[in-house]
């Protein structure tokens, strides 16, 4: 080990023998911390990471390593765009607290007052927290959908109500996370509120919480925004990075790009910034719908299951409540924490999805002790 690395891992080591005793760095300590960890990432995995990291409303660390589009060799910028993949659940479940704030529908509602299903029994509330027992609508598609073709929520509803792939278990009996709930989550919504899903999020949450450059996006949308991102895969065999879009096996982002409820939000750093923000200050969701949204499901059984609505959620005995979310599509990673009691906030994306992105995402968090 060099002496420049070593001295990384004694600042590390240090930190966290402080953090460890309920010391928590300065925010010019936090910020140097941070700056030196991303940098012997980028140097030893050679990824694009876009990090930004603030505290009670302060933007402490706001920055960027690595490659926007590693064949033009551009740099990523901070205000580049990224997919969000899953971390976009968190918009979906945020329209559904919505419609009950505006009282049009309830999460206790039953599925089949909005949309036909061969599934019987299942509420809103099982969809948002993952207890449905719905079938991967995935498998469906990939066995029966022409492929020359975009599937949308209309189209996936219909292979589901035709082909009726068993349920997994009985709704609300365990945990499984499920792409399917939020695909009727969203579809769900434009029944309940006679509009599309895509105005629902731009108008009850992008333009109120000011994020200027969220969107859902189609794929060729996507590649029409220059300073969007490109996406790539470790490929392990060859040691080397490997664009997402040449692999025969993530095309399905392709033909079922017109899907909405359970990912295609995109944006940059500051976008998720904003979104906490207006969290924070009760805008578009309420006290009331917050606490509904950070509350661990409850299965039959009586049991808790630590995942509210679009939420994992721990409690920490130092740093009390955290809510977080992790997203990953084809060349793409996320990383959403919020630590409500606490004050802070990590976002973290990358546009090299790395296997080893969550302990990155570990190591940045250890700075404060989590």
């Amino acid at each position: 080990m060099n002496s420049k690395v070593t001295i990384i891992y004694l600042t590390f080591y240090f930190l966290l023998v402080g953090v460890a005793n309920g010391q928590q760095p300065s925010h010019t300590q936090l910020k140097k911390d941070i700056k030196s960890l991303l940098n012997k990432w980028n140097s030893e995995k050679d990824m694009g990471i876009a990090v930004l990291v603030g505290h009670e409303g302060k933007i402490i660390y706001h920055n960027t390593v690595g490659l926007r589009k590693r064949a033009k060799n551009e740099k990523i910028k901070k205000n580049d765009l990224f997919e969000f993949a899953s971390v976009s659940k968190q918009f979906t479940a945020s329209v559904i607290l919505m419609l009950e704030q505006e009282g049009k529908l309830t999460v206790d509602d039953s599925v089949h007052w909005y949309i036909q299903s061969p599934y019987k029994n299942i509420t809103i509330r099982h969809l948002l927290q993952h207890t449905s027992g719905l079938p991967d609508y995935q498998q469906v598609m990939s066995m029966f959908w022409d492929k020359s073709k975009i599937a949308n929520n209309n189209d996936i509803l219909e292979y589901l109500n035709k082909y009726q792939p068993p349920i997994l278990f009985q709704p609300g009996a365990t945990y499984e996370y499920s792409n399917t709930g939020y695909i009727f989550l969203a579809s769900i919504a434009e029944k309940a509120s006679g509009k599309d899903f895509t105005t629902l999020l731009d108008s009850g949450i992008f333009i109120p919480s000011k994020m200027k450059t969220a969107a859902l996006r189609t794929p060729a949308e996507r590649s029409s925004i220059s300073n969007f991102t490109k996406g790539y895969v470790w490929n392990q065999p060859e040691k080397k990075y490997q664009s997402a879009d040449s692999m025969i096996q993530f095309n399905y982002t392709i033909w079922l790009g017109n899907r909405k409820g359970p990912g295609r939000v995109s944006g940059s750093l500051l976008d998720l910034w904003k979104w906490d923000q207006a969290l924070r200050a009760n805008q578009v969701l309420n006290q009331s719908s917050q606490e509904k949204a950070f509350t661990p499901a409850k299965l039959n059984s009586g049991k808790s299951y630590m995942y509210g609505f679009g939420w994992d959620i721990e409690k920490h005995p130092k740093l009390g409540t955290i809510v977080s979310h992790n997203g990953d599509n084809p060349g793409f990673k996320s990383q959403f924490i919020r630590y409500l009691d606490a004050g802070y906030t990590f976002i973290v994306l990358t546009n090299h999805a790395h296997p080893h992105f969550d302990r990155l995402i570990q190591e940045l968090t250890q700075l404060i002790g989590h």
